[in-house]
């Protein structure tokens, strides 16, 4: 029963992996600065979620204290960037939110 959790947290792992790199991929190529910043959050919630199982398969409960501090951490950085994208979209003029 064992091995059959252990094969279901690797294609869990798999999956988190392959949707850490399609946010990777809106944060670069984002139409407007939202999209990139909301893909910047969705990038450390798929990283909080990796460490999490990675802890798991391991056996290594340290794991969830450093995706605790990775969280917090995470969280500081999202709020920082939507206070500067909301500075530089008011110094701008712009309401709307898009980059144009």
């Amino acid at each position: 029963m064992e091995s059959m959790y252990d094969a279901v947290m690797t294609v869990f792992l798999i999956l988190v992996s392959l949707g850490l790199f399609a946010c990777l991929y809106r944060s670069v190529k984002g139409p407007t600065t939202a999209d990139r910043i909301i893909s910047i959050n969705m990038t450390g919630t798929a990283v909080i979620s990796i460490i999490l199982l990675l802890g798991f398969l391991l056996g290594e409960a340290y794991l969830a204290d450093v995706a605790l501090v990775y969280a917090l951490i995470s969280f500081l950085a999202v709020v920082l960037l939507v206070r500067i994208f909301v500075a530089l979209n008011r110094r701008r003029g712009g309401e709307d939110g898009n980059d144009a």
